[in-house]
């Protein structure tokens, strides 16, 4: 596989969304999809320039908070949904099909508000899962060990 650029990413973040209840939002890709087909993972997309470059907050040149404003986003345009505070979960890095080396930061947040709706494009389906649940569908890559470490975080917190 030929790499264009070694140096050039794409930035991704995805958000492992949880509620009091113990449990996780995975969702399906469409099957027409590039990157894993009707392969489910928690919801998430890329990086934009516009998450940024019409903000008003930038100081000499520079954006804070850029990654968590398109995290945002790319959860409401995804699956409807309004989050908390977003919480660093892990990396993951991989090289599409296309060459184009690729940035994944997965974070975890708590579900404040909305309904998931698929699109049948993005999103064919979706679940509210526990973690033993979660070990019976077809996760991308490192996504049941992220519900996993997720699962251990949140419950230490409520002892």
């Amino acid at each position: 596989m030929e790499i264009k650029d070694k140096e050039l990413h794409r930035v991704a973040a995805t958000a492992l969304v949880y509620r009091p209840d113990g449990t996780f939002l995975i969702i399906k890709r469409g099957d027409k999809k590039r990157i894993h087909p009707g392969r489910w993972l928690p919801p998430g997309g890329g990086l934009s320039v516009d998450d940024y470059l019409n903000e008003k907050s930038g100081v000499d040149g520079q954006w804070a908070g850029a990654l968590e404003r398109a995290l945002r986003r790319e959860v409401r345009e995804e699956v409807g949904l309004e989050i908390g505070k977003p919480e660093y979960l892990c990396d993951i890095a991989f090289i599409q099909p296309n060459g184009t080396p690729v940035l994944v930061l997965s974070f975890f947040a708590p579900y404040v508000g909305g309904e998931v709706v698929p699109d049948g494009i993005e999103v064919s389906e979706y679940a509210w899962v526990t973690l033993e649940e979660a070990e019976k569908y077809d996760l991308v890559g490192n996504a049941l060990e992220e519900i996993r470490t997720a699962d251990t975080i949140l419950k230490s917190r409520a002892k």
